[in-house]
């Protein structure tokens, strides 16, 4: 079985008529552009919360130690450290109550998983950050997606108004 993980060659495929059940559910249901988040990088996700009938959107920041999983079920585990004690949550990258993922540093790491941050205390946390060439290469990639994620958005919502019409 050929797998497919970018999202513009899915919906090629899905054009095609040669997707799978499973692969055009996943591409119904899921995000149409995903933020381009790696390991090590320090992202905010801006996360969905319901306190009793209210909701608002949360901050998490911190650096992302593992992603896991592809398509629909592609998941990040996040880790900060919080007065002293160490926290990791994992968000879907799908998720309805993701709202948004924005990097705010690029990780120079060499690893695919970073759980060994995980005993390290201080200053030994630290990851080394992408600068130069490299850096300017992907912030311009993160420009790229972000527009396309805008358009992508405004692109649901004026369909949302047509089937409300």
């Amino acid at each position: 079985m050929n797998v497919i993980t970018n999202p513009q060659d899915r919906q090629q495929t899905a054009q095609d008529g040669k997707l799978g059940l499973i692969d055009q559910l996943e591409l119904e249901n899921g995000k149409k552009v995903l933020p381009p988040v790696r390991i090590g990088d320090t992202v905010e996700v801006h996360y969905l919360v319901r306190e009793g009938e209210k909701e608002r959107i949360q901050l998490f920041i911190g650096q992302v130690i593992a992603i896991k999983g592809r398509g629909i079920r592609q998941s990040i585990c996040v880790r900060r450290m919080v007065q002293g004690e160490g926290v990791e949550r994992i968000f879907l990258v799908h998720s309805p109550r993701v709202h948004d993922i924005t990097v705010t540093r690029r990780g120079d790491v060499r690893r695919s998983k970073l759980y060994y941050l995980r005993d390290r205390v201080g200053k030994a946390t630290r990851v080394k950050e992408k600068l130069g060439e490299k850096a300017r290469r992907d912030k311009a990639k993160d420009l790229e997606v972000r527009s396309a994620m805008a358009s992508a958005e405004d692109e649901a919502s004026s369909e949302e108004e047509a089937v409300e019409v």
